[in-house]
């Protein structure tokens, strides 16, 4: 597919990266982001060459600012009310598109309102120390609920979901921040953020995709369950994922010097 508002690539490394490559925009989403999102997610999903994913964005002063407000975001409108439906399940991996490879986002600048919707499903967000998050719906009397629900289910605190929502670009979260409250894992000098988020993605690509996948779809599926259904489903999971293949060869097990963090 011939991309605009999205660079696509894969490396012989079995990582792809995707940038979001609206810069003049603040790289927010629009129709064209969206169909061409789709394509990039249903790529990554069918290709077994792909391992991994890292997922960034163009310019300097944002990852992304969510839906376009001059316009142009129309795809998930319906003109019976009941047929429209949430644009994350366009713009992210997981619930809609079923894409189980692993997903890091690499965050710089600004990161406001929809942009929640590529880092809600991304397994892990590394941030750049210039990194601000803040939702913009309450300054343009709009309901927030979507994007907070999303991160409610990575587990940022509720009381700071809510401040979140409810106090509009008048106030952000700093990178540190979004660190204490578990919405990102790391945060790194903004020169080092698209170098560390790619070694974080070799290093898991470099695994067995099988068992990352299989990993992957477990813990993101237990996020809708009961604990007992979801142990009951990891378990299925694991005699799933954990069978030898006939005639593959299982990889010597990993013995790399340890990091900490």
């Amino acid at each position: 597919m011939n991309c605009e508002t999205i660079e696509y690539l894969c490396s012989d490394d079995h990582v792809a990266t995707i940038t979001l490559n609206r810069p003049d925009a603040l790289n927010s989403w629009n129709d064209q982001m969206a169909t061409e999102i789709t394509w990039a997610w249903q790529t990554i999903r069918d290709d077994d060459d792909v391992h991994a994913v890292v997922l960034q964005a163009n310019g300097e002063r944002a990852f992304s600012t969510g839906a376009d407000v001059r316009g142009g975001t129309t795809w998930f409108f319906s003109s019976n009310i009941w047929n429209t439906f949430d644009p994350g399940l366009t713009l992210a991996p997981k619930s809609y598109h079923r894409c189980w490879k692993p997903v890091v986002a690499a965050v710089h600048g600004i990161s406001a309102g929809g942009a929640q919707y590529f880092l809600n499903e991304a397994d892990i967000i590394v941030a750049a120390d210039n990194a601000e998050f803040f939702d913009p719906h309450a300054n343009a009397e709009i309901v927030s609920a979507l994007e907070p629900i999303g991160m409610l289910a990575r587990g940022v605190p509720l009381g700071d979901v809510l401040r979140w929502a409810l106090m509009g670009s008048e106030e952000r979260i700093t990178a540190d921040t979004a660190m204490r409250l578990g919405l990102v894992t790391e945060v790194v000098p903004l020169a080092d953020l698209r170098p560390r988020a790619r070694q974080i993605a070799a290093s898991i690509a470099a695994r067995n995709p099988r068992a990352i996948q299989g990993t992957i779809r477990a813990i993101w599926e237990s996020l809708d369950m009961t604990r007992s259904a979801a142990l009951q489903n990891g378990m299925a999971y694991t005699h799933i994922g954990n069978l030898r293949q006939e005639g593959h060869s299982p990889q010597p097990r990993r013995k790399e010097p340890p990091s900490y963090r």
